[in-house]
């Protein structure tokens, strides 16, 4: 039986674009419209403008102690200051990851839950089988979300929106009005590079589009480059390199979990810390040009000792580059691996991360 894809309101747009359209998390979306590397170019030196609506967003208003949302996540709901978002993770009972999301503080008694698009309605049943109070609601089908994204993207942004947004600091966001409706523009992104994630009501979010479009320093990107762009600074994707079979611990992302307080999974994560993981996640270059693809086998002296969870030719270091698991033992940086498939075989070097350090991300 065929796939029934869900489409986003700017669907007719891509196809319009000519936009190479195909399957993801199940949504027709645009993986490329002039190609991947030139998109993912555009987007390191001007501003790329990317389609989002396939997100799932919920909204949670009450009380976050007694609502039970503070042990809900890895992280602190009520310590984020109103204005402000958080990444981390809603793990299941083994510590394994249901997905890695943010919340937004929009204020004192209401946060914003943004999730990933394959795994929504399981997060949100998760969210809310864990809640005793408070009202929650999924605000998906409302709401449209473009990012724009890449170092001119701030000067796009000001000209169009007000100076406001010009001060906005990484990682805080703002309630302005957009097209004559109430919009959040958060200084976020998925890139690597300085941008912002809008969140618009979804019938206005094609005029937004638009909008951006008669901007010449703008152009569209699809997934394809932004697939590229996130693991060149080393952000993980759900399903490929984190799943609910996967620990942070063992994803290195440690760093989003607050051991300090409650949540779900805590327990399993803490034995887990006093017995040590059995695999962990490395970076590596490839000694060419080669892609490294997802499922490849990653060796050490001839024997199989883990997987590529993600992989793509780099634009900014012209080599190969990926994410995978191995024993922790041979995880150190400067060690020699072979990635093996079938009859594909290349030689790559275990390194740190993030392979690309030149973005403007932070830029101030």
């Amino acid at each position: 039986m065929e796939e029934q894809l869900q489409a986003t309101p700017i669907c007719s747009r891509h196809r319009a674009l000519n936009a190479l359209m195909a399957p993801f998390g199940g949504w027709d979306m645009p993986i490329q419209y002039e190609g991947i590397i030139a998109e993912h170019n555009w987007c390191r030196s001007q501003a790329a403008l990317f389609d989002i609506c396939h997100m799932g967003e919920f909204m949670f208003r009450g009380d976050f102690d007694s609502s039970g949302l503070e042990n809900v996540f890895t992280f602190s709901v009520k310590s984020i200051p109103i204005g402000r978002s958080r990444y981390g993770f809603l793990l299941n009972e083994q510590g394994g990851i249901i997905d890695d999301l943010i919340v937004f503080r929009m204020a004192e008694d209401r946060v914003m839950i943004v999730v990933n698009a394959a795994t929504a309605p399981k997060d949100f049943a998760a969210i809310k089988g864990r809640l005793t109070g408070g009202e929650f609601t999924d605000i998906t089908a409302a709401t449209g979300k473009l990012d724009l994204q890449g170092p001119l993207s701030r000067y796009v942004m000001v000209e169009l929106f007000g100076e406001e947004v010009a001060t906005l600091p990484y990682f805080k966001f703002i309630t302005m009005k957009i097209l004559g409706v109430e919009a959040v523009v958060s200084r976020t992104g998925y890139t690597g590079e300085l941008g912002y994630e809008i969140f618009i009501p979804s019938e206005k979010v094609c005029e937004l589009w638009d909008l951006f479009l008669t901007d010449e320093r703008v152009k569209p990107a699809g997934l394809g480059a932004r697939d590229v762009l996130r693991l060149e600074v080393g952000y993980s994707l759900y399903g490929s390199d984190i799943d609910e079979e996967t620990t942070p611990l063992e994803a290195g992302l440690e760093a989003f979990v607050n051991f300090d307080k409650s949540f779900v999974g805590k327990e399993a994560l803490l034995k887990l810390k006093e017995k040590g993981v059995a695999r962990t996640k490395i970076a590596f270059e490839v000694s060419g040009r080669r892609s490294p693809r997802h499922h490849y086998d990653i060796s050490v002296d001839g024997e199989i000792v883990g997987n590529v969870t993600s992989g793509v030719f780099s634009p900014m270091l012209g080599k190969g580059v990926g994410i995978g698991f191995i024993k922790p033992e041979l995880a150190a940086a400067g060690r020699q691996i072979t990635i093996n498939h079938e009859r594909v075989s290349m030689e790559a070097t275990i390194c740190e991360l993030p392979f690309f350090k030149g973005g403007s991300v932070r830029a101030q």
